[in-house]
C-alpha cells in the first residue's frame, strides 16, 4: 500500500509531470527505430527511485514509459516499413507507455491514433514525445481493458505479457476486437505470459536492449497477428 506525501508531484498535472520528465530524460533514438526520438532514461534505477520520491509513494509501478521495450521496438520498426497495413486508418496503441508504437503508426499515416496508458506520467511521455517527432496523436488515462474495445481499424500491443492478470485481460480484450473486425498486431519477445498457440508471427527482429532491463543485450522480438 502506497501513501502519499504533501507536496508530492501530481502526474495530471501536465505542466509538472513534462517537467519531470524532461529532467530525468534525454531524447535518444531506439536501436532498431532511429527515425524516432524519444525522451528515454539511460538507467533504470535512478528514474524509479526519483519517480517515487517525486510522487511521494513508496513502491508505485516502474516507469515504463522511461524505455523502449523490446517489443515496441519492433512493432514499430514493423509500422515504418509496412506503413500499408495503417495508413489512413484508425489505431489505438494498448498500454502505449513511451508512446513509441502510437509515433510510429502516425508516422506511417494512420488517419487516427489513440495512445492509451493508465499512468498518467506516461500519457504526459507520449505527448512530449509526439511532438518531438512533429506529431500528434490522441491520449486517454482510461482503463481500456475493462471497457468493450474501442472501435478501430489496427489495435496494437507491444510488450504487455509480462503479467499474468494483464496478460488475460490483454487477450481477452484484443479476441473482442478481433470478432469486430480490427487487425491486432502485436510486438513481444515471448515474455512469461505471452500465449504464443493463439498467434501467428509475422516478423521478427534481433533488438538491441540494455542488460539492465533484459537478460541479453540483443531480444530476439517477434510481430505477431492474431
Amino acid at each position: 500500500m502506497s501513501v502519499a506525501m504533501p507536496g508530492a508531484l501530481d502526474p495530471h498535472d501536465e505542466a509538472a509531470a513534462q517537467r519531470f520528465i524532461a529532467a530525468n530524460t534525454r531524447p535518444l533514438s531506439p536501436p532498431l527505430v532511429p527515425e524516432i526520438r524519444l525522451h528515454l532514461a539511460e538507467e533504470s534505477l535512478p528514474i524509479w527511485q526519483k519517480t517515487e520520491e517525486e510522487l511521494g509513494e513508496m513502491n508505485v509501478p516502474p516507469p515504463y514509459w522511461a524505455f523502449a521495450w523490446a517489443g515496441g521496438q519492433a512493432l514499430a520498426r514493423y509500422l515504418l516499413d509496412n506503413p500499408a497495413l495503417v495508413a489512413a486508418k484508425s489505431v489505438v496503441d494498448l498500454g502505449t507507455g513511451s508512446g513509441l508504437t502510437a509515433i510510429a503508426a502516425k508516422r506511417a499515416g494512420a488517419a487516427a491514433v489513440l495512445a492509451a496508458d493508465i499512468d498518467a506520467l506516461a500519457v504526459a511521455a507520449v505527448r512530449i514525445n509526439a511532438a518531438l517527432n512533429g506529431i500528434a496523436v490522441e491520449t486517454t488515462t482510461e482503463d481500456l481493458l475493462a471497457e468493450p474495445p474501442r472501435a478501430a481499424d489496427v489495435v496494437l500491443v507491444g510488450d504487455l505479457f509480462y503479467e499474468r492478470e494483464l496478460a488475460a485481460r490483454v487477450t481477452a480484450y484484443i479476441e473482442r476486437a478481433a470478432a469486430n473486425g480490427a487487425l491486432v498486431l502485436i510486438g513481444d519477445p515471448q515474455r512469461s505470459y505471452f500465449p504464443r498457440d493463439r498467434f501467428r508471427r509475422t516478423a521478427e527482429y534481433q533488438v538491441p536492449v540494455t542488460r539492465e532491463l533484459e537478460d541479453a543485450e540483443i531480444k530476439r522480438t517477434s510481430v505477431w497477428q492474431l
